[in-house]
């Protein structure tokens, strides 16, 4: 019997179908073992040695994997074909070779394909090879240096900067990158400008548009136009002017196409032209990798998605191009074989670009065999891997320059620019998805606005042609800041960089999410205060560890062990000597010290100018007083007056200066019931409402929190005067006589009667809602299931989406509506659904990979409690590699350290 280890059970499934009676195919569901988030599982200071442990979620999986091989003959080690899938085998052996489930005859062997097909699995098999040493060795250094950074620095923020959770080798840097965008924002000053566009007619009475881009001989920059008298001055010196054609250029251009797709351009592609996240995109990837049921053969449907290459082997280019001249004819086949080169920074893989595993199956053939994102991501790789081979696009453009004779006695030149399309060639298939353009511009510099006019078909021109001004506009432009990062273009920017590898930028977005560091709105990554506070801490004290240089140089020399050039454990002596120096630089450093640091650093955005020329730190409340950033550790950073305890005044972080005029300390009116006062308040969570003054320090005048959708500094008093009013009675239930009372509480707008809870839709409607309304909610709630903990909690659960049948367990899988939020159940497992992402939007491979991760953090059912792992420590000479992720080949993130303290108790460990 031969025994084929692979990483995911789709992936097991598929092959078990190609192989004869004399395979067994069993899955790791990607990484079994790791390090313990505890101190001493990396030791420096014993050459680096390295402590591994079975996660509690893998043990049943090693122990079945064991008894599997005890009477194999050969055991083919067949994880991915990449740095991580060459871990997980040197992990598996390493468990086998300790608990003695090998026999001495038994022969090990690795392979690897790059498709799960059939002829590939076939090939792979026909050519096994050792496990790559080097590249295992690649492994390990950069899973010590991210526990080392992890776990050094982390505690150094918990101890200077109560509140924050973690810092990371690569999660830093990419947090860096937005926090400085943002900055950058804040910085921006907008220009006004003019621009003056002539609409001109020809003899044949034909548009022309035309943009004014000289006047005297003199090109006109961006900002020379500068404000409305002038623009004027310019239309009113060449209306009804004599308008000639003095050149016309035309010149044949071809528009080459896009390389087949990498890990980041699909990932970036996505998310232009399919709104799908990273994380999003690689989930729907990896099944179509594993193998799909198509009309009763299941197969994988692409090549393996983790790659930096853009080469495709030659029979696959054969086919392509097989492919485009029956699809759309010979001419539409490139005239040469075209050959693709990575331009990222530090690429590594040598492995091919990700393609369809049969270029000839095109996306109808498999239309009905696929869920609705499966298709769009299939049809997506499907035709930019057959562009890629197709000719290239002719178009031409044609440029007319005008010259006018101004009023005023000076000349001015305008153009006019068009071009026609001759030939589309791969245009005709695919054109990829555009990035927001930097709608601003530094003083002095021009940018491509106005690229759009190339655009447009001109009419035949020619020298000497005298065109008729129909209407002259001098149109009002401002300048405009550089567009927040989207997760496409933050990809696009850690490639370009050298930060970060395919396998995981997805993990790394994710990671900021859920840190709280990072926001997404209206696929917008924007910075939460958390976030900057971090980086500002970085930037001050450790400013080396998140450079981008510094990160992408460690990268190269992971790079080059993995090309075994370079001894893994000198990168990391090098390493340690240097960061333990910076960490003990700032080991006596005050949180005053820190916090005063801080203050400088995050001026800009915590005490903005006020545009008054005070100073933006006066306490607004005692006048005296400077504020600052202040820490707690339960509930973070806040800013608060120098002066306390005399002065209590207390904001957000965020809350600007005009929000201190705005929602700070303002009266709305008056009760008419009390005569109090309403007051608007802003605390250290933020604006709330007040009824009156407190006449003592043991009066507690009644409050209220001002929830979201309603804004603090245009809040009205008749809205602020309903929200103190809560909670309100709705009304006398018909049926038991008793009140329904309605009130906002922590898990938002609620009704209660009798014990039972009912959540309404809105702030709105629980200050609105009637009596009718309000019975038929509770009845509802009531025929869902009861009252439960809380009136809620044992209530049947809402089904907002059934995602039908696991592929390969059986047992339906839902999304459901929860206590605390949707998530996913399935086999009594159950997997919240992150932040962000709309419950009706998750597909099955989501699903699937948020029930992986969730069994591999110990959920779900409780996995037999036997004796503890037992440790395993990585020699000089290690024989294999691994990957830190958990679900059926989540991708390890490159940055995996600690979110909270680690416990002082010894227990198995998850990811780090």
């Amino acid at each position: 019997m031969n025994v084929v280890i692979v990483e995911s059970a789709a992936k097991a499934k598929t092959i078990n179908k190609y192989l004869g009676s004399s395979y067994k195919v069993i899955a790791s569901f990607g990484h079994v073992r790791d390090l313990p988030s505890k101190d001493g599982s990396v030791e420096p200071d014993a050459d680096f040695r390295m402590h591994w442990e079975v996660d509690p979620g893998s043990q049943k999986t090693v122990r079945e994997i064991a008894e599997a091989v005890k009477k194999a003959d050969k055991v083919i080690l067949a994880t991915d074909p990449d740095r991580e899938g060459e871990a997980i085998s040197w992990h598996l052996l390493d468990i086998l070779t300790q608990k003695k489930a090998l026999r001495k005859d038994t022969r090990i062997e690795r392979v690897a394909f790059n498709a799960v097909t059939k002829q590939a699995i076939q090939a792979a098999l026909a050519a096994p090879r050792e496990i790559d040493q080097p590249l295992v060795e690649a492994y390990l250094a950069r899973r010590a240096l991210d526990y080392l950074v992890g776990f050094t620095l982390s505690p150094v923020l918990w101890r200077k900067l109560p509140g924050a959770r973690s810092a990371g080798r690569v999660q830093s840097v990419a947090l860096r990158l937005v926090c400085d965008r943002e900055a950058e924002i804040e910085r921006f000053r907008t220009d006004e400008y003019w621009t003056i566009e002539a609409l001109l007619e020809t003899a044949n009475h034909e548009d022309v548009k035309a943009r004014l881009v000289s006047i005297a001989g003199t090109t006109l920059k961006k900002l020379d136009i500068k404000d409305e008298a002038s623009a004027l001055a310019i239309k009113a010196a060449i209306e009804k002017g004599q308008f000639k054609v003095v050149s016309v250029d035309k010149k044949a251009v071809k528009r080459n196409p896009y390389p087949p797709f990498m890990t980041s351009s699909l990932q970036m592609d996505a998310s232009r032209k399919l709104g799908f996240s990273a994380k999003q995109t690689m989930n729907i990837a990896q099944r179509l990798y594993e193998g799909v049921d198509i009309g009763g053969e299941t197969t994988g449907l692409i090549t393996y998605m983790r790659t930096d290459g853009v080469t495709i082997v030659p029979e696959a280019v054969a086919a392509i191009r097989g492919v485009i001249a029956r699809e759309f004819s010979p001419r539409y086949v490139a005239p040469f074989i075209r050959e693709y080169k990575t331009k990222a920074k530090n690429a590594q893989e040598a492995h091919e670009a990700i393609r369809p595993t049969d270029p000839g199956r095109t996306p109808d053939m498999v239309r009905k065999h696929l869920e609705k994102d499966q298709f769009a991501l299939y049809e997506l790789i499907w035709k930019r891997t057959i562009a890629s081979q197709m000719a290239s696009a002719d178009i031409e453009q044609t440029t007319a320059e005008i010259n006018v004779q101004g009023r005023d006695g000076k000349p001015y030149g305008l153009r006019a620019t068009g071009s026609v399309v001759q030939f589309d060639g791969f245009l005709k298939l695919y054109e990829e998805g555009r990035d927001d353009r930097f709608r601003y511009i530094e003083k002095g510099k021009d940018d491509t606005e106005g690229d759009d006019e190339s655009l447009r078909r001109l009419p035949p021109l020619s020298q000497g042609d005298h065109l008729k001004d129909k209407e002259i506009a001098a149109d009002q432009h401002f300048t405009q800041p550089p567009p927040r990062y989207s997760e496409a273009t933050l990809v696009k920017r850690m490639e370009e960089l050298g930060i970060g590898r395919p396998s995981t930028y997805a993990s790394t977005m994710a990671t900021l999410v859920e840190r709280e560091y990072v926001r997404i709105e209206k696929k917008r990554l924007i910075p939460e205060d958390k976030g900057r506070l971090v980086i500002a801490f970085l930037e001050s004290f450790f400013m080396h560890y998140v450079e981008y240089d510094f990160t992408a140089g460690l990268e190269e020399k992971l790079d080059l062990i993995s090309n075994n050039e370079l001894a893994w454990k000198d990168v990391l002596r090098d390493f340690w000597r240097d960061f333990t120096a910076a960490i003990a630089e700032i080991k006596d450093l005050r949180v005053g010290d820190v916090l005063e640091a801080l203050n400088e650093m995050l001026g800009p955005h915590v005490f903005p100018d006020k545009g008054d020329g005070s100073d933006p730190r006066a306490c607004p409340k005692c006048g005296t007083g400077r504020l600052s950033l202040k820490i707690s550790g339960k509930f973070g950073a806040f800013i608060g007056c120098g002066n306390y305890p005399e002065c209590n005044y207390t904001r957000q972080l965020s809350a600007s200066a005009a929000g201190d005029a705005a929602a700070g300390e303002r009266e709305l009116g008056f009760d008419p019931d009390t005569g109090l006062p309403v007051l608007v308040k802003t605390g250290r969570f933020g604006p709330y409402l007040q009824l009156g003054e407190a006449a003592s320090k043991d009066d507690k005048p009644k409050r209220s929190s001002i929830p979201k959708g309603i804004d603090a500094a245009t809040i009205d008093l008749e809205k602020a005067l309903q929200l103190l009013a809560l909670p309100r009675e709705v009304g006398i239930h018909p049926e038991t006589k008793t009140p329904i009372i309605a009130n906002l509480g922590r898990f938002g707008p609620y009704i209660l009667h009798d014990g039972t809870y009912a959540n309404v839709a809105d702030v709105e409607e629980v200050l609105t809602i009637g009596l009718n309304r309000a019975v038929t909610l509770l009845a509802e709630k009531r025929a869902g299931g009861g009252k439960g903990r809380f009136g809620r909690g044992a209530a049947q659960k809402k089904i907002l989406k059934d995602l039908g049948e696991h592929p390969t367990e059986g047992g339906k899988i839902e999304v459901l509506d929860g206590k605390y939020g949707a998530y996913v159940s399935h086999n009594k497992v159950n997997a919240t659904v992150p932040k962000g992402k709309k419950p009706e939007d998750l597909t099955v491979d989501e699903a699937i990979a948020l029930l992986a991760e969730r069994i591999a953090k110990g959920g779900g059912k409780k996995p037999f409690k036997k004796a503890a792992a037992k440790k395993a420590e990585a020699t000089d000479k290690p024989t294999k590699a691994v990957k830190s992720a958990k679900s059926a080949k989540a991708p390890a993130n490159d940055d995996d350290v600690p979110a909270k303290k680690p416990a002082a108790k010894k227990k198995a460990a998850g990811k780090v």
